[in-house]
């Protein structure tokens, strides 16, 4: 699976629900600068980060996974 596009796809996420790059690093607890970075494919996601954004959507890991992967329709093989 290509995971080239996670960092687009949590800017996506965040600005549909209208919330600003700040306030949802501090609810993800994370620096904004590393939200940032993230989001603009500046920087590598660690999995603790990914798990911390995930929880802030509501969502857990797998289900994060699984709405990334929908939305880039990304093939299973």
């Amino acid at each position: 699976m290509q995971y080239d596009k996670l960092g687009k796809f949590i800017k996506y996420k965040r600005e549909t629900l209208g919330v600003s790059l700040n306030k949802f690093a501090i609810e993800a607890e994370i620096d904004p600068a590393i939200l940032s970075r993230i989001e603009n494919l500046k920087q590598g996601i660690k999995l603790g980060v990914l798990e911390n954004i995930s929880s802030a959507f509501g969502l857990t890991l797998s289900q994060f996974f699984k709405e990334y992967e929908k939305f880039y329709n990304v093939n299973k093989k």
